[in-house]
């Protein structure tokens, strides 16, 4: 007996379906687990987790902060670069800050809570917190010398032309002192919180200073990774860190510095991206060769 056209149609389709199911729902992630339990590949396929005293302390591809409860950064330990994903190196909200070379201009707000860093703030401030704790020198080419961006907000008798009548330093607020008194002869005055002072027509001018060209603090000790979560710091970064570590635990510098070098990874392939030392698996080696006294 012949079937209608209609139902041997339906009849294939689910032969169909139920062949797709067994296959790609069934014997495909089947045959995935199997091949990640393979040695070699299983310690990958579970997370690349890292323990330390017979606890997982956390994973090779994740990285985290080695600061106390009130954020501040633990002495003893190399630092990660900064974080933007949630509270720092959350798995669940990894993101970047959407912020870019635009961004110079701080939000001042009336509520403390409620303002917001521009990008630049936020790396002039890392810079001189990372200067600070190295020892070193931490300004950068538009940051001023306490630490937030160095920008004015210059208003002209006609728009964009003309003498300048007022002047103001976006970033700064009292009881601060204007990074520069005057500019072209016209003093600057510090900003008010919940002022817009571009909307109100300065030309915003960012000042570089006299930071010098090449600073001591590494690009990605000021800077987050775009997905917020990389357990690596370039070797430069790591470098500088080796003196206060070493002071901390009680090392001799060049043996922690031999340490740097043993956990830093080449480019993949040879030619791609940039070395990186994985802040974890080097502070969990100091712990096993220079435990903190």
């Amino acid at each position: 007996m012949r079937l209608p056209t209609w139902l041997a149609q339906h009849l294939a389709a689910l032969r169909a379906l139920l062949v797709f199911t067994v296959l790609l729902g069934l014997a495909y992630p089947l045959a995935l687990v199997a091949v990640g339990r393979l040695p070699g590949l299983n310690d990958k396929a579970d997370g690349s987790l890292l323990a330390a005293n017979g606890k997982t302390v956390g994973s090779a591809l994740i990285g985290q902060s080695f600061t106390d409860a009130d954020g501040n950064p633990v002495p003893r330990y190399f630092q990660s670069r900064p974080s933007a994903a949630g509270d720092g190196y959350d798995p669940t909200s990894t993101a970047a800050s959407n912020l870019g070379p635009e961004s110079v201009v701080d939000t001042i707000a009336t509520d403390p809570a409620e303002s917001t860093p521009s990008l630049l703030t936020q790396v002039c401030a890392r810079s001189k917190a990372v200067g600070e704790l190295e020892g070193v020198d931490g300004r950068r080419p538009y940051c001023t010398s306490d630490g937030v961006g160095a920008v004015l907000a210059v208003f002209r008798a006609d728009g964009l032309t003309g003498r300048i009548t007022r002047v103001v330093s976006v970033n700064q607020t009292a009881p601060a002192t204007p990074f520069v008194a005057s500019y072209q002869g016209v003093p600057v005055e510090l900003a008010k919180a919940g002022e817009d002072y571009v909307a109100a027509g300065g030309l915003i001018t960012p000042i570089r200073g006299d930071a010098p060209a090449d600073p001591a603090v590494p690009s990605d000790a000021v800077t987050a990774s775009g997905s917020g979560l990389d357990p690596q710091i370039s070797p430069a970064y790591a470098k500088l860190q080796v003196n206060r570590v070493a002071r901390e635990r009680g090392a001799d510098p060049a043996a922690v510095r031999r340490l740097v070098d043993e956990y830093t990874t080449g480019r993949s392939l040879g030619f791609m991206g940039a070395p990186g030392v994985n802040v974890l698996e080097l502070n969990l080696a100091l712990d096993r060769k220079f435990p903190a006294r």
